[in-house]
């Protein structure tokens, strides 16, 4: 009779020759193993996460709009699971890399979006914590965030593919790119001083590459959905250079993506797409972008955003300096986190970490809070 554990890493005898095997597994801290394998612990970890119940009410395109069918973070990143562990599996890749990565990849967008991504950045850099990318966040959240303070200790091969998984550069051809544990540190820390390194990252598994890829496809085709919803576009002004080869609806641009990563992946230690379907990727993205993602939100609607931020930012970094304990700040947060965390971050890097991690709805709630208090003592 086989063990749970031989049970449990059963799937290693089926998986391709270019796959990542669970004994490459590499940790940055030393683990005490259990029955579970390292990839499909991972996934447990980030599965339980703070961070990822707050995927529930953050943006994915659309901010401030009463439509309960509009995409939010949590179903983008159930998205790319589902297709990434399609792809993986009819090429024989490790499904627990590719499941952990893909839940993990967006741990660290910020709320309102890539909106709210670019207030924070510009924050970030402002108060001298370096540039700010929700990927790179997000390994910042599970090597040393979450757990108060401590850190998940997840695999490298995961961090590394949600550090990687860059989904707004599409390519044609996407190559692992081996790495040590030295070598993914250094590309970690280098991103908060170079802007440009984010954009030259490549994942060091296949699997990695599978999510990168997995993310575009998960959510072009269902931007469009919600941008009809949102009446902003119609399925008659998308370009039939693109229709005639990725469909008209979701459903098919999905499966005429999937169908040809596999087709033009299968047992090459790269994933790809054809050029035909690559370029039609290319001007899908272009027709998003013109139609959709540049008037997701008015000018208004941003400024509003970016005075909320900034003005969250102030008052947390004032209240930290105050030891206000009335301040969620302090009350809900850092009186949570280890002594370790509050030596190693400054004030600033601490107020950023609140801010980024915050929801839509809770960001929003705080503001108006504050808003009230300053109303209330005016009137005293």
């Amino acid at each position: 009779m086989r063990s749970v554990e031989e049970n449990m890493r059963i799937k290693n005898k089926f998986l391709g020759e270019f796959a990542c095997q669970d004994d490459m597994a590499i940790y940055l801290e030393e683990v005490d193993n259990d029955f579970r394998p390292p990839f499909f612990r991972d996934i447990d970890r980030i599965l339980y996460s703070l961070a990822f119940s707050r995927y529930m009410d953050k943006t994915q395109v659309f901010t401030y709009k009463d439509n309960d069918h509009l995409s939010k973070r949590m179903q983008h990143v159930l998205y790319v699971s589902k297709i990434a562990r399609t792809i993986g599996r009819a090429l024989g890749l490790n499904e627990d890399l590719i499941e952990a990565a893909s839940l993990g990849h967006d741990l660290g967008h910020t709320p309102f979006g890539h909106v709210g991504e670019r207030i924070i950045n510009d924050i970030s850099l402002k108060n001298g914590c370096g540039f700010f990318n929700h990927n790179i966040h997000s390994v910042r959240l599970l090597m040393d965030v979450e757990f108060y303070g401590m850190g998940k200790n997840i695999t490298l091969q995961t961090l590394d593919a949600i550090m990687c998984h860059n989904g707004e550069i599409a390519l044609e051809k996407y190559e692992p790119a081996t790495k040590t544990k030295d070598e993914f540190l250094e590309e970690y820390m280098n991103s908060y001083k170079d802007k440009s390194v984010v954009l030259k990252m490549r994942p060091m598994t296949l699997e990695g590459c599978v999510v990168r890829i997995s993310d575009l496809i998960a959510y072009l085709g269902r931007d469009i959905e919600d941008g009809i919803r949102q009446h902003l576009v119609t399925t008659e002004m998308i370009p039939e250079s693109i229709v005639e080869v990725l469909g008209s609806t979701n459903k098919e641009m999905v499966n005429t993506f999937i169908m040809d990563v596999i087709e033009n992946s299968i047992n090459k230690p790269y994933i790809k797409l054809s050029t035909k379907i690559y370029q039609a990727l290319e001007e899908l993205k272009a027709f998003n972008y013109k139609y959709i993602y540049l008037k997701a939100n008015s000018e208004n609607d941003i400024k509003n955003l970016e005075n909320m931020l900034k003005t969250l930012f102030g008052k947390y970094v004032n209240d930290i300096k105050q030891n206000n304990q009335e301040s969620n700040i302090i009350k809900s947060y850092l009186n949570n986190m280890c002594d370790t965390y509050k030596k190693n971050n400054s004030i600033e890097q601490i107020v950023i970490d609140y801010l980024a991690g915050m929801t839509d709805e809770y960001c929003l709630k705080e503001y108006n809070k504050y808003l009230n208090s300053i109303h209330n003592n005016s009137e005293v």
